[in-house]
């Protein structure tokens, strides 16, 4: 898959969108006019590959949204149907068919744009750690994966979280799990964001809430639980109700037995 590289310097991404472009751009080819959003109405509407049976809208309402280009949460701004109701973030929008040195992956100089994961092995943002499950870049060269959400940070972040400007530490610093987060509270995996004059903490999922919306408008979205872990607990429950049924009715047989027993003691002694 090709298409025209897009230079992202960390100065262009501390606003949470994708650039499409600092350079004068070669001619379009059939696939980026695939993939690339086009205007095609008045007040910023666009026709997106990812539904070409409506054009797109850009709105601003504070509450919670899923977007269905790289199936993760969303609130503030957005591109929506007004037909049908289908969104998308404004940086899935409007995210390029290629990236061209990224800071997050240094090693390589291609990022590729995808609209869902390959492969049958369940794939994750090698920067928040999150699972990718539908829009994202990935490296043309490696395995490294990231949501167009997480592209769109940068290595410098000034976040309403903090008073000074946090960096991101190094992938294999070894500090992701090593500290609790001053937002959620938690160790997780993914990449940080750090002040060390401060010693403040900072997940990348947790940054990135503050990308994509949420942190800005209070939004909370809905704990997703896992399968495994409700199928384990119905087997545990239903395990449990099974031993207690053995159990009250070893509980009932052990009784009568020793009602039994009682009365023919009681015969014996009246006779």
């Amino acid at each position: 898959m090709s298409g025209r590289c897009v230079s992202m310097k960390a100065r262009n991404l501390s606003g949470g969108k994708l650039p499409l472009s600092e350079e004068a751009d070669p001619p379009e080819t059939s696939q980026q006019q695939q993939h690339e959003p086009s205007e095609d109405g008045g007040d910023g509407e666009i026709v997106h590959f990812s539904h070409p049976e409506h054009r797109l809208a850009p709105f601003d309402f504070p509450y919670l949204f899923m977007c269905m280009g790289c199936k993760e949460y969303g609130a503030g701004k957005r591109f929506m149907c007004q037909i049908c109701g289908f969104q998308l973030h404004d940086f899935c929008a409007l995210a390029p068919p290629s990236l061209h040195d990224h800071p997050f992956h240094p090693r390589h100089q291609h990022l590729l744009f995808f609209q869902k994961p390959g492969g049958f092995l369940r794939c994750k943002c090698d920067v928040c750690g999150k699972a990718v499950k539908g829009f994202s870049f990935r490296c043309a060269c490696c395995s490294f994966d990231v949501h167009p959400c997480c592209a769109a940070m940068a290595r410098r972040m000034e976040l309403p979280a903090h008073a000074h400007p946090l960096l991101l530490a190094p992938a294999d610093s070894g500090v992701a799990t090593s500290f609790v987060c001053q937002v959620c509270r938690r160790r997780r995996s993914g990449r940080v964001y750090q002040c060390m004059p401060c010693g403040y903490y900072l997940h990348a999922k947790c940054a990135k809430d503050m990308v994509n919306g949420l942190y800005e408008h209070g939004v909370v979205p809905p704990e997703r639980s896992n399968p495994l872990l409700a199928v384990a607990k119905v087997t545990i429950n239903a395990l449990f109700g099974v031993i207690g049924g053995l159990i009250e009715g070893i509980g009932e047989g052990i009784g009568e037995a020793f009602v039994e027993n009682i009365g023919r003691s009681r015969g014996r002694s009246f006779r």
